[in-house]
């Protein structure tokens, strides 16, 4: 199958993913798990450059730490109690 050069990769995914399973030849089955890949929210360089950029700065040693939460803790987990079973009599 000739596909062009310029064709985005979700594009190309696509027009794969539109051949029916059975029809699709072993080189076309690499291509999608490739792109699959490739394009995942983990994999994609748009992402890790969004990442690096929302991390903090790395505070001085000996400085105070900013508290986000208002000075409020975690509220603890909620404990659920069994009901106790109902005996028919």
């Amino acid at each position: 199958m000739n596909t062009p050069e310029n064709a985005s990769p979700r594009q190309r995914l696509k027009a794969l993913l539109a051949i029916p399973d059975s029809q699709r030849s072993e080189a076309q089955w690499d291509e999608i798990f490739e792109l699959e890949i490739t394009l995942a929210p983990g994999n994609r360089e748009d992402d890790a450059r969004q990442v690096q950029r929302e991390r903090p700065p790395v505070a001085a040693p000996g400085a105070p730490k900013p508290n986000p939460g208002g000075g409020q803790g975690k509220r603890p987990p909620r404990r659920f109690k069994k009901r106790p079973k109902v005996e028919a009599t």
